[in-house]
Formats: structure tokens, sequence, C-alpha cells
């Protein structure tokens, strides 16, 4: 990890843009290209829809196991994402995860990041997401805009 004062306070995605920003008070850290879900447009509704989530959340979990090159998870649903799923009768979803490639030989075909190829998460290339892991403490919020 990053020494503290270098670390971000809050993550910002723009979907349109396809860029995500480390941020710590009003200085810009990093700034990267990053692939999708497989359905980005709009709010994630349910589990398999391929949609990003939009909203402030949390990074609450690091997985340096993960099946992708280290993972940091975005705390989708809360209670509000949870109870608009319930309303449809249908699971909210979950695991959704800033990462980067596949691990294995997967990574060689995805086409990344010139297409969008998740399943809801956020995804960069192993060399920003060593970068991004550095950066972002667990609890830093994530702010996810259209």
């Amino acid at each position: 990890m990053a020494a503290e004062p270098q670390q971000a306070d809050r993550v910002e995605l723009s979907k349109a843009a396809r860029r995500l920003e480390l941020w710590r008070g009003p200085r810009l850290l990093a700034a990267y290209r990053v692939a999708l879900g497989f359905a980005p447009t709009g709010h994630k509704e349910r589990e398999g829809d391929g949609r990003t989530p939009e909203g402030t959340y949390a990074i609450d979990a690091r997985n340096p196991k993960s099946s992708f090159h280290l993972s940091l998870r975005v705390s989708y649903p809360d209670a509000e994402d949870k109870a608009r799923a319930a309303a449809l009768g249908v699971p909210p979803g979950g695991d959704i995860y800033i990462h980067g490639k596949p691990n294995g030989w997967r990574k060689h075909f995805i086409g990344h990041p010139r297409r969008d190829w998740t399943t809801g998460c956020i995804a960069v290339t192993d060399r920003q997401m060593r970068e991004i892991w550095s950066l972002v403490p667990t609890g830093a919020r994530v702010v996810i805009r259209p």
C-alpha cells in the first residue's frame, strides 16, 4: 500500500466516459480507461443483467487471490438496491469488483479495454490494477455515475 497521505479517499467512475478516477480531497491522483458490464446502460437492477451499478458505495473488501488480477469489492447492493430488486421480485446480484484482466489464458481473448466484457464489474489492465490496489484502501468511497 502507498503511504496514507498518497492514498485515495474517493473513487469516481463515469460510465459514459469509461473513466475511473482516484481522488484525495480536491486532488486527482490518477485516471484510467475501463471496461464495464456487457450491458452497461442504466443502473443494475438484477443478477445477470450485465449492468454496472450507479450510486454511492464503498470499497468493502480486497481479494488478492481473485479469479482476476487482484480485486476490490464495491459494496453493491445497498439497502435501496435490495428493496428495488425485491419490489421487482428478482435477486439484486452482487460481487461487483474493480479488477484486472482474468487470470490464465482467457486474458488474451477479452478485447480489453476496447469493449465492455464483464458481468457488471469495472475492469482495468493488470498494471493499472496493481497501482489502484496500492492507492485505494478498504473503506474508500466509490461514486458511480451514468
